[in-house]
């Protein structure tokens, strides 16, 4: 057994061509999920006012919390050791 087996490194896994890995991207659209989420149309946003403010107020509230999770998401890498003690 050679040294790089040991270590959990074999051949087969650091020899692929990056031709070979493939990368999945899940595209969110913000906008058709807030739509979804209020029963609204993109018609009802341009014409009625009342719809342009509470479509507003869901997109600006949903990227607010997207930024908290990244942030408690970060916190808690960083205090790992802080996390565990208590």
């Amino acid at each position: 057994m050679s040294e790089q087996e040991l270590l959990g490194l074999r051949k087969a896994a650091m020899s692929q061509p990056a031709q070979q890995r493939t990368e999945h991207v899940v595209v969110q659209r913000l906008l058709n999920r807030v739509l979804a989420f209020t029963g609204r149309t993109i018609d009802d946003v341009i014409n009625d006012p009342i719809a342009q403010r509470q479509v507003a107020g869901y997109f600006k509230l949903h990227r607010w919390v997207e930024r908290e999770c990244e942030i408690s998401e970060l916190e808690r890498q960083w205090n790992a050791i802080a996390q565990r003690r208590r």
